[in-house]
């Protein structure tokens, strides 16, 4: 199974050969082999890549982000052909039927719900009651919105009353650098699965390729949270990105067992899609550092 993200931060040549990415920067050549990739984040706007290595990187299913000026991630390689009866999981998902959909989207509601709860029963906040107090209020399909009541409580809690989600500050910055590369891995794990990252389950925007993603990453939103609030004091640098990358190789429980978040993931997005065939087996992923 692969484990390691690499991270080109300055200007180099990437290129493949004979089973190895190769990263050349002078005079320097490193080789890594693909089997122990997972992810590639290409930080600088200075790298060169060759058409051979994102074809093999395609046809590997190894995730590749690109990032912009700024080191922040813009976009991501999505091969056409993932897995071998694709047409058949493109058929299933659009005969997904609404009431399935509805009732698995109130499940994953509830799971993030119940993992922000945790983040605030963390930080010894008194808001924890009233946080928990929403999950049982939410409706098939959340059609009250539970998550976006709690969403204002659980960021005031974490970042202060003056806090306002997607405004241009550090602290957003951080979370959205995460969140971008926790959507990346997640649509890789759907498109590996055969389905469309446009069709979602409740996003349903035109306007978005990633709407499955975006449902499916709620529940681990959490712990990107996490770490920025813990580390609301350090400069929003390279290192920290290279910080924030590196937690998905730190292991969580999940399913009675302890894995790389990595794994879970993959898990979790198989599990999930899964599940529509029944939704009774949906394994709710519980905010738990391990």
């Amino acid at each position: 199974m692969s484990f390691r993200t690499v991270v080109i931060t300055r200007q180099s040549k990437i290129s493949y050969k004979n089973r190895y990415l190769v990263v050349k920067k002078n005079n320097e050549e490193k080789y890594i082999h693909l089997s122990e990739i997972d992810t590639i984040v290409v930080a600088s706007i200075q790298v060169s890549i060759t058409a051979y290595l994102l074809k093999e990187l395609s046809e590997n299913k190894i995730n590749i982000i690109f990032c912009d000026e700024k080191h922040n991630p813009f976009g991501e390689l999505i091969p056409y052909y993932s897995r071998y009866n694709s047409s058949k999981k493109i058929k299933e998902q659009i005969g997904w039927q609404s009431k399935d959909m509805d009732l698995l989207w109130q499940k994953i509601v509830k799971n993030k719900i119940t993992n922000q709860a945790l983040m605030l029963r963390k930080i010894n906040s008194e808001k924890y009651d009233l946080v928990t107090s929403y999950i049982n209020e939410v409706t098939v399909g959340d059609k009250t919105n539970r998550e976006g009541h709690c969403a204002k409580v659980y960021f005031r809690e974490l970042f202060g009353k003056d806090f306002i989600r997607d405004r241009s500050d550090n602290i957003n910055n951080a979370l959205n650098y995460g969140y971008s590369v926790l959507l990346s891995t997640i649509n890789k794990e759907v498109i590996t699965n055969g389905y469309l990252t446009q069709l979602g389950i409740h996003h349903k925007s035109e306007y978005n390729d990633f709407n499955l993603s975006c449902d499916l990453m709620e529940p681990f939103r959490v712990l990107v949270d996490n770490f920025v609030y813990y580390n609301l004091k350090r400069e929003f640098n390279m290192d920290y990105k290279l910080d924030l990358i590196n937690l998905f190789n730190n292991y969580f429980k999940f399913e009675g067992r302890k894995y790389t978040l990595k794994d879970i993931l993959t898990m979790y997005v198989k599990n999930t899609l899964n599940s529509l065939n029944n939704i009774n087996k949906y394994e709710d992923f519980i905010f738990y550092e391990g």
